[in-house]
């Protein structure tokens, strides 16, 4: 079995399709799909999808970076509550962070948000689910203090330098979650990879973003989750069902997943 630890599978990218791209993921071997929450409009058709398929779509819930704004507190109120009414179903918080490459507008907001959204996490023993994106000082900044022994994550969509990947490392309970990007060409990530132990990645897809190679200018889905489990066995050097083994149990044991 393989784990998708993030897929936006419920984003409107799949309307046409959406039952089908779940079944051809569960079909391929990928048989837990988690879900990170983006917005507030976002919370209903994230839970519709976990209410058609509860053992295979999991839901976190959480505010993105790139959708805070003005309105912040207003927004995150919502998410708690709606985090507190289905907190039987919650496997993470998530996606949260700080994102300031396209606006630095409300990096505040962002800090603010970020800050607040771990205090979650510790109330109710989840782990974070980190997107960031040209926000690495920034967001280590708030973690080098946040940080203590009830904090757990993944680093979604890794993509920074091996320094970058030993800091996040060394707050002790997080992962790396690695993608499509691993696959490409010119990706810098291989290097990185080689030099982290396989007991500290998981595996994810962003879907419907970052497609990995042969997929590249198409739609991502789960089920080409497997082209970048095969391009990590290629890395390590060891045989795929080693890192299907390794790569679900560090899933299941951080996402509490049964």
């Amino acid at each position: 079995m393989f784990i998708d630890t993030h897929t936006h599978l419920f984003s409107d990218a799949f309307d046409e399709d959406r039952i089908e791209v779940v079944n051809r993921a569960i079909n391929a071997g990928v048989e837990k799909l988690l879900l990170p929450n983006i917005d507030v409009p976002s919370l209903n058709t994230m839970l519709e999808l976990h209410q058609a398929f509860p053992t295979n779509c999991l839901p976190m819930f959480g505010l993105h970076p790139g959708s805070v704004e003005e309105n912040v507190e207003e927004n995150l109120k919502i998410i708690k509550q709606t985090l507190i009414d289905n907190l039987d179903k919650a496997v993470a918080i998530g996606e949260i962070g700080m994102d300031l490459y396209w606006d630095k507008t409300y990096q505040m907001e962002q800090a603010y948000a970020f800050r607040e959204q771990i205090r979650w996490a510790k109330e109710f023993k989840l782990p974070i689910v980190i997107h960031v994106r040209e926000a690495f000082e920034e967001l280590f900044t708030i973690l080098d203090i946040e940080n203590d022994e009830n904090l757990t994550g993944v680093f979604h969509c890794f993509t920074g330098n091996l320094e970058q990947a030993q800091h996040a490392l060394g707050y002790g309970g997080f992962k790396l979650g690695i993608g499509g990007v691993l696959t490409y060409k010119k990706s810098e990530l291989p290097e990185v990879i080689k030099q982290i132990p396989l007991s500290n990645i998981v595996l994810e897809t962003d879907s419907p973003y970052l497609p990995p190679v042969p997929f590249r200018g198409k739609r991502n889905e789960s089920s080409y989750i497997l082209h970048t489990a095969e391009k990590l066995s290629e890395i390590y050097n060891v045989p795929l069902k080693e890192i299907e083994e390794i790569t679900t149990q560090n899933a299941i044991e951080l996402f509490n997943l049964k």
